[in-house]
């Protein structure tokens, strides 16, 4: 599947922001009246607070401006679910059952479809890249496409068509349990073994918006004495690498049966951890756990809206920040797309938990939805408003219902713990307008583009 050209801006492009949210020595600070000029190649080229009023030739960009949101985790096919799974009462189990219909029901141009759709809402939400974790490779039955990378050239091309950049993780996943074959539904995400995986992902290729990583979907999914393999991948190539980590404490138990040891400690033995390392989820970890994620400078992903909707738990977020681990932030599931519930949700869930507020910052929260949340994908040169990063940011109103009030220093907070995805305004990425006045460029009708793609699924 050919992947769209992403069109490059003209030299140079220049975009005046009322209020924009700066490095500075001191830590992210509130700016008025800067200009921000961007190079031929999508780069910043000059940031220059107090300049004045908007020039002529310059694009405004009215309220107050952020790096581009990085998604750290995301299913893009789980956006289906949305609604469907809401009846009722169960567990992340029963909820997994649903999850496997829609997957079975997924093919190439069905996935490009639905993908490009998530994945313009996520644009819409200031959401400028997206860490994809792909296991779904294969039709029914395990049997490859004649391109056996066809899925995940399909979220490639997604990206491309929604403007957004993308690290495509893709996923060794062999087996439904410790020493269980795939069910009949994991046969269409297994490679047989792991060097067979390996092979295949070999055979993706970046793109100007899209970036190759692995991942090893959880520990009950790719037997230990293959987990190196997939370590080895990603270090021949510096290429991140994900992992599901102790999201069910049933996962755990199994490990402890299986192997003595807790999940995160078996991929400590096995290579696994590390600074281009992201655990996702990481709720129930003991304190070793900790230390040995902290200790390896292992990022640990977040994702507290699904964390929340699946009732998995609340993870030991401060601790791991407090020991050394970066975090990043993701939406997992979609069960809801928006970049500030999930950093304002960070900070809440640790306050039920503990009865004590403010454990974080406004500006450690953006920080790991932005410049944290972009290295952990591979992209360590997005997540700032500086000269020499990527030209990607985000503008949220500051006169909305929600935010107005604030007075525009408190950017921060305000973004954080009363913004919301409806405040969007403006999406640049690589100086490109992707939404311009909270409409998408590319995806003439998101809402209509969503609905038919899933259900397109239900028939």
């Amino acid at each position: 599947m050919p992947v769209t050209t992403v069109t490059t801006v003209t030299p140079v492009t220049t975009y005046w922001a009322e209020h924009a949210w700066l490095p500075h020595e001191g830590g992210p600070v509130v700016e008025r009246d800067v200009l921000i000029a961007v190079g031929s190649d999508g780069r910043i080229e000059r940031v220059t607070p107090d300049s004045g009023p908007c020039p002529a030739g310059a694009v405004r960009l009215a309220g107050l401006l952020l790096p581009g949101q990085a998604n750290a985790h995301s299913h893009a096919f789980h956006r289906a679910l949305r609604g469907h799974v809401q009846i009722g009462s169960g567990t992340f189990w029963t909820w997994r059952d649903t999850m496997y219909r829609f997957a079975g029901a997924l093919d190439p141009d069905s996935y490009l479809a639905l993908a490009t759709a998530v994945y313009a809402e996520m644009a819409l939400a200031g959401i400028t890249s997206v860490g994809e974790f792909h296991y779904l490779h294969h039709a029914p039955g395990g049997v490859a496409y004649q391109d056996p990378n066809a899925m995940g050239h399909a979220l490639i091309e997604a990206a491309a068509r929604a403007g957004i950049r993308i690290t495509l993780l893709d996923t060794c996943y062999l087996s439904s349990g410790f020493g269980a074959a795939p069910n009949e539904t994991q046969l269409r995400f297994s490679d047989g073994d792991a060097e067979r995986w390996a092979a295949r992902a070999a055979e993706l290729k970046g793109a100007e918006h899209a970036r190759i990583g692995a991942a090893v979907h959880s520990v009950r999914a790719v037997p230990a004495e293959q987990l190196g393999t997939v370590a080895q991948f990603s270090a021949l190539r510096e290429a991140p690498l994900h992992v599901h980590l102790s999201e069910q404490t049933a996962e755990n138990e199994a490990c402890l049966a299986a192997h003595g040891v807790t999940p995160t400690r078996l991929l400590a033995d096995h290579g696994v951890l590390g600074p281009r390392t992201s655990a996702v989820h990481a709720t129930h970890l003991t304190d070793e756990d900790i230390q040995l994620l902290s200790s390896t400078r292992t990022t640990v992903c977040m994702c507290p809206t699904t964390e929340r909707d699946l009732a998995d738990g609340i993870g030991p977020a401060r601790q791991l920040a407090s020991a050394g681990s970066p975090l990043s932030l993701g939406s997992d599931s979609h069960a809801v797309i928006d970049p500030f519930e999930e950093a304002r949700a960070l900070e809440l869930d640790e306050r039920l938990r503990t009865r004590t507020r403010g454990h974080w910052t406004a500006a450690a929260l953006l920080c790991a939805g932005t410049e944290d949340g972009h290295a952990s994908l591979g992209w360590p040169e997005a997540g700032r408003v500086a000269a020499g990063s990527f030209a990607d940011f985000t503008v949220i109103a500051l006169d909305s219902v929600r935010t107005a009030g604030p007075r525009p220093s408190y950017g921060a907070e305000t973004a954080v713990f009363a913004a919301s995805a409806a405040d969007v305004r403006h999406v640049v990425v690589g100086g490109r307008h992707i939404v311009k006045d909270g409409v998408h460029q590319l995806v003439a009708d998101v809402p209509a583009a969503l609905r038919d793609s899933i259900a397109a699924l239900q028939s």
